[in-house]
């Protein structure tokens, strides 16, 4: 019997704000909240970011896409090595013991009165790396809220930026539950657990990758941990060691924009199952680091500030609106760079009653598919036709073509290109028409938050949880009108927020497409949708069982999020806490006992009719 997938938590960081209580998707249609709910948004920025709440213009400026914060680094003054080579013979003065060894050929050494010091003759055709600084061309960023550094809230001890934003992002979720989570997790059997996570670009600042491959070009030296720690799996690495200490399956699927689905995949088909009853599944990205940015730049895949000024026709002294830097389906220049880590756990329906977890909505598949012969690596193929074809073929075999043609809407992938917004509204369009759907209403989040690469399906899911929680699905703020090139006859790309009834909203499409091509398209469903769902599966009296068991989670849930707002909240970080030593486990033909929890070993044969 295949069990549903429920999603009873959300937690991260973006440049929208803190994930859990929906305050990074509030954030985003604050104009539509009401006054006390923008206020707690507006606190919860604070308590990010040391600012008082009074100070309210300057929470919303130094939130979701804008100019670059250089507390990070400075735009003006990235380090390159110019290449130079001497014309003629170079005479210099050295300590002696910056003497290479061996010495380059054509060097001619000559002893001085100082012996600490000696002359050296270069020789003509001598190549020199000579550093200096030069801005880059792009200052249009989702950055975390300026001021918030994650690293200072635990003993980070030199870690990647992307591995703090996972422990604060995994901690968020894990106390956003309302459940006790060493309880829960001795109340599943370690197997019955899983962790999916990562990052598709790895960690490449100074304290991982990036420090790494630079450390002997800048006469500097490897350390011991960025290797290890820039490995693409290493959130969820993390999550297992330092925040669950969990003991469960765990992995980590690379599909560049599209990694954070390829997990989701995983969790999904884990407690569907019944391999697992509890997953955590998300994605880490710090991608705004000077050598990502130029990467990205070269391809000619970013909003430069050249692009926007002669998109919005302005002269070259004059800043661009930042704040509009990504405009999906619209007239654009190319996509914003963001950082966000976003975590949810999912926990199989008779899980989620029994604890009286929250219901969030579930995720019913994740469809993914390969693009087949391509011209470019880059460019999009016939896979994303596919997995939305797949996806809507299934919504509507759950929900009935009233629910998808009318009661649904999708999450575009929406990057802010030219070629995005062509091909992805094509493959969207004919969906749309296959489907009997007339008006299709799509959204697109990076309008807001920016590109995240690995985690941007999750930017996608916590925004639709938040519209199903407030009834209002955020418009794309950035552009004003469609571009004509656009595909939209059964579209409704939304330029203003799209507010509906309570529980109108059924289905949402989450669409993901990534470099090489990775595609990916979710299918979640609606909290209303998945507590009829399980009405008809389990009965009244087991929903009604399970409401009253979710009161005291909403009461652990508020008092979680009071600590937090006031800055009481202390991140879940076990350092070398309770490991496990040999003499703790115990191998029998029956079990592997650890210490106080079991892993029983089946005695089935899945392959019985093979021997």
């Amino acid at each position: 019997m295949s069990r549903l997938p429920l999603v009873v938590a959300q937690g991260g960081i973006s440049s929208a704000g803190r994930t859990s209580s929906f305050n990074a998707y509030r954030r985003l249609v604050l104009d539509a909240m009401e006054p006390g709910v923008a206020q707690q948004t507006l606190a919860s920025l604070a308590s990010l970011t040391g600012l008082p709440v009074e100070d309210g213009q300057a929470l919303l400026s130094g939130s979701l896409v804008r100019e670059l914060d250089e507390s990070v680094f400075s735009a003006e003054a990235k380090m390159v090595h110019r290449a130079l080579s001497a014309q003629e013979g170079v005479d210099v003065l050295l300590a002696r013991q910056q003497l290479p060894d061996p010495l380059p050929p054509g060097w001619q050494l000559t002893e001085t009165r100082n012996p600490e010091l000696v002359r050296v003759l270069l020789p003509s055709g001598q190549p020199f790396l000579v550093p200096e600084t030069r801005g880059i061309p792009v200052r249009a960023f989702g950055q975390l809220p300026s001021g918030f550094q994650p690293e200072k809230l635990y003993p980070s001890r030199h870690h990647p930026r992307g591995l703090a934003m996972t422990v604060y992002g995994a901690s968020d979720a894990i106390s956003a539950m309302g459940l006790d989570w060493d309880r829960l997790a001795r109340h599943v059997s370690p197997e019955q657990v899983s962790v999916y996570a990562g990052s598709s670009m790895s960690q490449l600042d100074q304290n991982g990758n990036g420090g790494l491959l630079q450390s002997r070009l800048r006469g500097r030296r490897v350390t011991t941990k960025q290797l290890p720690l820039g490995f693409a799996e290493m959130p969820a690495d993390f999550i297992n060691a330092y925040v669950l200490g969990s003991l469960g399956i765990t992995g980590c699927s690379l599909g560049a924009c599209a990694s954070f689905l390829y997990n989701l995949r995983h969790a999904v088909d884990d407690i569907r199952s019944g391999r697992t009853r509890v997953a955590v599944v998300g994605a880490s990205e710090a991608p705004v680091w000077p050598e990502v940015i130029e990467g990205y730049a070269t391809m000619g895949a970013l909003a430069t500030d050249k692009a926007l000024r002669h998109l919005d026709d302005l002269p070259e002294e004059e800043k661009p609106d930042y704040r509009r830097a990504c405009r999906p389906f619209g007239n654009n220049c190319g996509f914003v760079l963001a950082e966000s880590a976003q975590f949810f756990v999912l926990m199989d329906d008779s899980l989620a009653l029994e604890t009286g977890a929250e219901i969030l909505g579930a995720v019913a598949d994740v469809y993914v598919h390969a693009d087949g012969y391509k011209k470019s690596i880059s460019s999009p193929g016939a896979g994303n036709y596919i997995t939305m074809a797949r996806a809507a073929a299934l919504g509507r075999n759950m929900l009935g073509d009233e629910s998808l043609q009318n009661r649904s809407f999708v999450q575009a992938h929406g990057t802010g290109t030219h070629q995005n917004r062509v091909t992805e509204s094509a493959i969207l369009d004919a969906t749309a028409a296959a489907f009997g759907i007339r008006h299709w209403p799509v959204a697109a989040v990076k309008s807001y938050m920016g590109h995240s690469l690995a985690a941007a399906g999750a930017d996608q899911l916590l925004v639709t949880l938040g519209a199903w929680r407030h009834s209002v699905i955020p418009a794309i703020h950035s552009i004003e009108r469609v571009a004509a090139d656009v595909h939209c006859r059964h579209l409704n790309v939304l330029t203003e927020h799209f507010e509906f009834a309570e529980q109108a909203m059924d289905m949402a499409f989450l669409n993901a497409k990534g470099f090489g091509g990775n595609n990916a398209t979710a299918v979640t469903l609606s909290s209303g949708a998945a507590r009829a769902m399980l009405t008809r599966r389990h009965g009244q009296k087991a929903l009604s069982q399970w409401a009253q068991r979710n009161e005291k989670v909403e009461v652990c849930q508020q008092e979680a999020e009071e600590r937090k707002l006031s800055g009481k909240d202390q991140l879940r970080y076990k350092f070398g806490d309770a490991v496990l030593a040999a003499e703790d486990i115990v191998v029998t033909r029956k079990q592997v006992a650890l210490g106080d929890r079991v892993v029983t070993l089946s005695g089935d044969n899945p392959f019985r009719e093979f021997c």
